[in-house]
């Protein structure tokens, strides 16, 4: 409060509201207040780290060239897509259950759900590197050859990125948004950036291949590194005792999540993959790096839901849906205009911060504005797929993704081929449009809630109660 005191006579009078307001939020203990500031918290890393990933980007495209980077950065994609598919929904799990196991004092089911979504997603993504190199070793010659090499190595990564996805989960369960975010989004790409130039400095050539060997070490040492913080962090907080596991009732509710978040993490990363089947290593790394500038939008919505998952969760026991509504809508809101302000800045310096990556890099100017427009329109819907998710809707959900997954690659293999990167950029944003679209008309019709930001979100609820 002294801060925000001192902060006021320094300011101008207009800015005092909006001071009080966070002072607020930083001061209030309600599960509101904890809500915003857990994506206050989210919304700053997501800043730091977009930083920092442009910086490791900028940088290792500059070590490596367009032909190099292109070809770390399509194998890199799919790891971290796989790793995030072989958890199968354990790490969205943890949210779902835990908060309620947590409502209630249901210290033996917290601990059985923990070990068994860390154990489970570890295995899974050990059967799922075992059936890649099983695959590699029948099929390699159907694949350029420089791609082989960085492919193991990402393979022997999955079981690490999973672990650090389900930790993700555990961590942001419990409102801990430091320990969940910054091992993955700032800590392993510093480290991916620093093993790196490293090995360069020590003689290691300026390959895709020597990237992935810093990637594969970097993931290993930061999962494990958050396996033992958030450890801790459990034995402090929960008294040791009994498990219960419940697998089959987790299982049930893991897959249409898997669905769900599968579908979702498909329809961000799927364009590059396309690209990359489509399109030689250059013309990737171009793409790459325009959709990445841009997707600096997407990390408020991201944290965003970091927040909105818990609360969501613990106030889907209320008889009364009007709460959850009023809060939907503020979350809107803290998508939308934050994404608008950060979007147009990024645009207008877009020019600029292609150049970083090389002359070659420029080409994709045009990329960002067109993704921008896909952005802004999941923006306006805000976290849809976490309401219907957390309202035990996922069928719905599935549904909504298997749609716009479909019109997502349908369009990159038909625009690819004829535009080149534009038709990729077009296809991926027009995808996003019709994602918006779709979560919207679900949220309104399975829970009567308008989910849109220049709407009211009470508006079919209040009318349902007066009549």
């Amino acid at each position: 409060m002294e801060v925000i005191q001192r902060a006021e006579k320094l300011l101008p009078s207009g800015l005092h509201p909006a001071l009080h307001q966070l002072a607020s939020v930083l001061t209030r203990e309600d599960e509101t207040a904890r809500a915003q500031r857990m994506a206050l918290i989210a919304f700053a890393i997501r800043v730091i780290s977009a930083a920092v990933a442009l910086i490791a980007q900028i940088v290792q495209a500059r070590l490596m060239g367009e032909f190099e980077y292109g070809i770390f950065v399509f194998v890199w994609v799919l790891v971290v897509v796989f790793g995030n598919l072989s958890c199968l929904g354990f790490h969205t799990v943890v949210i779902r259950f835990l908060p309620q196991y947590d409502a209630r004092n249901e210290l033996d089911e917290i601990r059985g759900l923990t070990t068994t979504a860390w154990v489970f997603s570890i295995s899974s993504a050990s059967a799922l590197a075992v059936f890649g190199f099983l695959f590699l070793h029948f099929f390699g010659d159907l694949i350029e050859g420089y791609y082989l090499i960085p492919l193991v190595l990402g393979l022997l990564a999955l079981p690490m990125i999973a672990l650090g996805d389900v930790l993700d989960g555990t961590a942001r369960a419990h409102t801990w948004p430091i320990v969940a975010l910054s091992p993955t989004y700032i800590i392993r790409p510093l480290l991916i950036l620093g093993f790196m130039l490293a090995a360069v400095a020590f003689g290691a050539p300026r390959t895709a291949t020597t990237a992935m060997e810093a990637a594969l070490a970097a993931t290993y040492l930061t999962s494990l590194a958050q396996l033992l913080a958030i450890g801790r962090r459990l034995k402090a907080r929960y008294i040791a005792g009994p498990r219960k596991i419940d697998f089959l009732a987790w299982f049930k509710v893991a897959i249409p999540i898997f669905l769900i978040d599968g579908f979702g993490f498909l329809l961000t990363n799927s364009d590059v993959v396309v690209v990359g089947f489509y399109l030689e290593p250059d013309q990737v790394a171009i793409y790459f790096a325009a959709a990445k500038t841009m997707a600096l939008v997407q990390f408020v919505i991201f944290a965003v839901k970091a927040a909105a998952a818990p609360r969501f969760s613990a106030m889907m026991s209320e008889a009364d849906l009007r709460p959850v509504a009023t809060f939907a809508g503020t979350t809107v809101r803290w998508s939308f205009w934050p994404s608008l302000l950060v979007g147009t800045c990024v645009l207008l310096a877009g020019d600029f911060l292609l150049s970083l990556f090389g002359n070659a890099f420029t080409a994709g100017y045009w990329l960002m504005a067109i993704l921008f427009a896909g952005s802004l329109a999941k923006a306006a819907v805000g976290p849809a797929e976490v309401l219907l998710t957390m309202a035990g809707k996922q069928q719905l959900c599935v549904l909504v993704y298997v749609v716009a997954l479909t019109a997502n690659i349908g369009l990159n293999v038909t625009l690819i081929p004829l535009y080149g990167l534009t038709g990729a950029a077009t296809a991926t944003a027009a995808a996003m449009m019709v994602e918006a679209l779709l979560l919207h008309v679900a949220v309104r019709s399975s829970l009567e809630i308008v989910l849109f930001v220049f709407a009211d979100p009470l508006a079919i609820l209040n009318k349902t109660r007066a009549s």
